[in-house]
């Protein structure tokens, strides 16, 4: 009995395991249904994080576009007034250089007299502008 036993037990030691075809397809099956479930949901993802990365961008524009404004107010409030908003002292260009934008993404900059940037358009794939109000501070939006 004990001598049978062995035996059944090598001979199931001998087979050679593996799982069968329809069990890989079933695998495979699972799997697809589960990405076809999967890949709307993350599209939605990459869209809301190209549209963060536009306003951050934006952003980064008016940081550099403040900084040259105040860079520009300093110089002129010990030789005297200066105008700002004219073109001349603060170009979309050394914005963008600042900002490490690309050329031709930012639109427009305007500023008052005491050297804050009131408003910013940038434009990459999407419009986003920024506007400064005294009580509110500044705010980005998208015109549509």
């Amino acid at each position: 009995m004990m001598e049978k036993m062995i035996a059944l037990q090598q001979k199931r030691r001998s087979k050679k395991g593996g799982f069968t075809l329809v069990e890989l397809i079933v695998v495979l099956v699972i799997l697809a249904i589960l990405a076809a479930l999967l890949i709307p949901a993350l599209t939605g993802y990459i869209d809301k994080a190209k549209n963060k990365k536009i306003v951050a961008e934006a952003r980064q524009a008016v940081m550099a576009a403040q900084t040259l404004a105040d860079e520009e107010y300093g110089k002129a409030s010990t030789k005297g007034a200066v105008t700002f908003g004219d073109g001349k002292t603060i170009t979309l260009d050394k914005v963008e250089k600042l900002a490490e934008l690309k050329s031709g993404t930012v639109k427009s900059v305007t500023t008052d007299a005491d050297g804050h940037v009131n408003a910013l358009t940038y434009t990459n794939g999407k419009t986003i502008d920024y506007t400064w109000s005294q009580p509110n501070g500044g705010s980005y939006s998208d015109p549509k």
